[in-house]
């Protein structure tokens, strides 16, 4: 078989992912908070991008080859104070008596300018609080470092997760002397820390507490995995005492705190600023894109008439202009084009969710992106790309826009229920059961098919999971209502 070399010619279609395309994807998926960052690092890198006044869908018609229209700033006066004095006051008698000669002192040594920094306000953390305590029982420089070493080990729960034998080897001190601070230190605030297990963090504490209790300490000894169970008859079985003192002890136990650390906790609240907003005026539902704190973009009337001026030119200056104005055409379109694809997805969710809007999570529709996509028009991948990370607020509350995306469940009629409202009647039905009788997962099984929803007893597992709900067995509270 011979080899050969030829030429073909062949024509065929490929999708090509222009840098502009690719800006235009990125800043749909990206969250409010997000584009404001890539906004902002856009107007420090581009001199031709600038904040100021602009009319809506002005520039919307610019191409990559003109300049867009730029609105004339508006001329605002300046606003001027009059301050008139009070004619009741003796001026004379108040500079002669503020205004006299004393003693003047001029500071010629330069001071230090504190760093500002350091005022603003955090919460302390477990290492620094222990260290405090740490620094004022000291008794030698050596339980210093073993003290040290011993906070370095501790989790973010207080408790200590290195043995007393490494502690001692790390430090190169006696297991005695490690022991005895180790056991200072577990009388530190908060009570309960520096533990080495569950046993021991409650069994400080009710030292601390003054519980002297024999029933509460043989538990906490030797019955923890009975409690957890709530096998409380076992225990008042093993302990040959009375079932209303075991309940009476456990009842003192879970008032415990099982992570001492826990107060300490350096993890920071989550704020959630919605894209859009969605308000009931009469009858209907109107939606306003959150534009506070969004910058008005336009293109500098300095450099497009520095553009204006060289276009006879060829020099780099104007090749650098015209790439930078490319690039800040091609932001605002994608921006607008981004807030415009937003829009018509929370009206076209609108459509679908009237009832959920009304009434409640308990009436969600079933609903998936394909719905969405097919009603205005757009693919699946984008309808994807504008609900990620994206939240709405509605009258029932902030969501965001994936949550209105679910499976559904079968009803018995051959209808069907969203997976979040079947979840919400599941959270209702625990909310409202006796909870010295709690409802197992068949028995939610029975009373959601009275409601015609044909369910799994593993699915309502499932969802009880996934609300943080524990079993009936471990939901039963003795002597509850």
């Amino acid at each position: 078989m011979a080899l050969e070399l030829r030429q073909q010619l062949r024509l065929t279609q490929q999708l090509v992912m222009t840098p502009q395309l690719q800006q235009a994807i990125k800043l749909l998926q990206l969250s409010r908070l997000e584009l404001l960052d890539v906004i902002s690092q856009e107007i420090e890198e581009n001199p031709i991008l600038e904040e100021g006044p602009w009319e809506p869908g002005s520039q919307e018609s610019t191409d990559a080859e003109s300049t867009p229209p730029v609105s004339e700033p508006v001329e605002i006066k300046p606003v001027t104070v009059e301050e008139t004095a009070r004619a009741d006051i003796d001026w004379s008698s108040y500079l002669e008596e503020y205004n006299a000669p004393g003693p003047i002192h001029f500071e010629t040594e330069e001071r230090e300018i504190p760093e500002y920094d350091s005022f603003v306000a955090r919460r302390q953390s477990l290492t620094e609080h222990l260290m405090w305590q740490l620094l004022l029982s000291l008794r030698s420089e050596r339980e210093e470092t073993i003290g040290s070493e011993i906070i370095g080990n501790l989790d973010k729960d207080g408790y200590l997760q290195a043995t007393v034998e490494e502690i001692a080897a790390l430090t190169g001190e006696d297991v005695e002397a490690v022991e005895s601070l180790l056991s200072r230190m577990q009388a530190f605030d908060p009570p309960g820390v520096c533990a080495r297990d569950l046993r021991e963090c409650l069994l400080i504490q009710m030292k601390l507490l003054g519980v002297e209790n024999s029933i509460v300490i043989e538990i906490v000894k030797n019955h923890l995995k009975h409690i957890e169970n709530k096998n409380y008859k076992a225990i008042a079985r093993a302990l040959g005492v009375r079932f209303n003192d075991v309940v009476s002890a456990v009842d003192i136990i879970t008032r415990l705190e099982p992570k001492p650390g826990r107060q300490f906790s350096d993890a920071e609240p989550q704020y959630i600023s919605p894209d859009v907003f969605v308000y009931k005026i009469g009858d209907e539902y109107v939606v306003v894109l959150n534009e506070d704190g969004m910058p008005k973009l336009r293109i500098s009337a300095y450099y497009r008439e520095t553009l204006s001026k060289s276009a006879g030119s060829s020099g780099g200056a104007r090749d650098y202009i015209h790439d930078k104005l490319r690039s800040a055409v091609w932001l605002i379109r994608s921006i607008h084009q981004r807030q415009r694809t937003i829009f018509k997805v929370v009206e076209s969710i609108i459509r679908y969710q009237r009832d959920f809007l009304d009434k409640g999570i308990v009436h969600l529709r079933p609903m998936v992106l394909r719905d969405v996509a097919q009603d205005i028009g757009m693919h699946e991948s984008t309808v994807s790309r504008v609900t990620t990370n994206k939240y709405v607020h509605t009258p029932q509350g902030i969501f965001e826009l994936k949550f209105f995306f679910n499976s559904s469940i079968e009803r018995f009629d051959g209808d069907a229920i969203a997976s979040a409202s079947v979840k919400e009647k599941i959270r209702q039905i625990i909310e409202s059961e006796n909870s010295a009788k709690p409802y197992s997962d068949k028995k939610m099984v029975d009373i959601l098919k009275a409601s015609n929803i044909n369910i799994a007893r593993r699915t309502v597992a499932k969802y009880r999971e996934m609300l943080g709900v524990l079993p009936s067995n471990k939901r039963k509270k003795i002597g509850g209502g």
